[in-house]
């Protein structure tokens, strides 16, 4: 299988990491959206960020899609969602909450990188930045102390979501959301930074 798609982005990041925890044979091809337009519709002419590309060739874009054909391919020991309903459901919120939060990140940085300036229209920033605030808000009540991962002794994926996520506002828009407000979200993330798959896959 071929992983299309930057590091940058927190969805790219998120399947590298998860596959790279499952363990199917995949590679990882860095093409950009902006800088490869042209490489990255010759793969797949949508252009969307992260783009998987099945040993079969049938391509599939959206992380969470992505994923969810990834845990058909794995036994269930190397799969990524708890298999009690209760926990799944858990775990499906927490992703949620992850993704709602990297979606806002990138409109702002979107508005604030590849619109004029005198075209920004700040009340909506301010929407947005209240939106994945409080998603944070949110994760970082979910995560306890930060201490221990969610459902057990391994990272699954809403770990790797909300760490992902955290780690994506951070590097770009880290003075909107304040570590020290997050403290359990912070240990979190760098736990889930310190791990193999992480560091294979950096938040380029």
């Amino acid at each position: 299988m071929r992983l299309i798609g930057m590091l940058d982005s927190p969805y790219v990041r998120r399947v590298a990491v998860s596959l790279r925890c499952m363990e199917p044979p995949f590679v990882h091809e860095p093409v950009s959206v902006f800088r490869h337009y042209e490489k990255f519709s010759a793969i797949n002419p949508v252009v969307k960020a992260p783009t998987l590309v099945t040993d079969d060739g049938v391509v599939i874009m959206d992380s969470t899609l992505i994923l969810d054909y990834a845990e058909r391919l794995v036994p269930a020991g190397r799969r990524l969602n708890p298999p009690e309903l209760s926990e799944y459901a858990r775990a499906q919120r927490i992703v949620g909450l992850a993704l709602a939060a990297c979606e806002k990140s990138v409109q702002v940085v979107y508005e604030r990188t590849l619109r004029p300036k005198e075209k920004q229209h700040q009340p909506w920033l301010d929407r947005v930045q209240r939106q994945f605030s409080e998603a944070y808000r949110l994760l970082e009540s979910e995560v306890g102390s930060g201490e221990v991962w969610l459902f057990g002794a391994r990272p699954l994926q809403a770990d790797i979501a909300a760490a992902t996520a955290w780690s994506f506002t951070q590097s770009v828009l880290a003075e909107t959301v304040s570590v020290a407000e997050h403290p359990a979200l912070s240990l979190f993330s760098r736990r889930a930074e310190a791990l193999p798959e992480f560091l294979a896959f950096p938040n380029a």
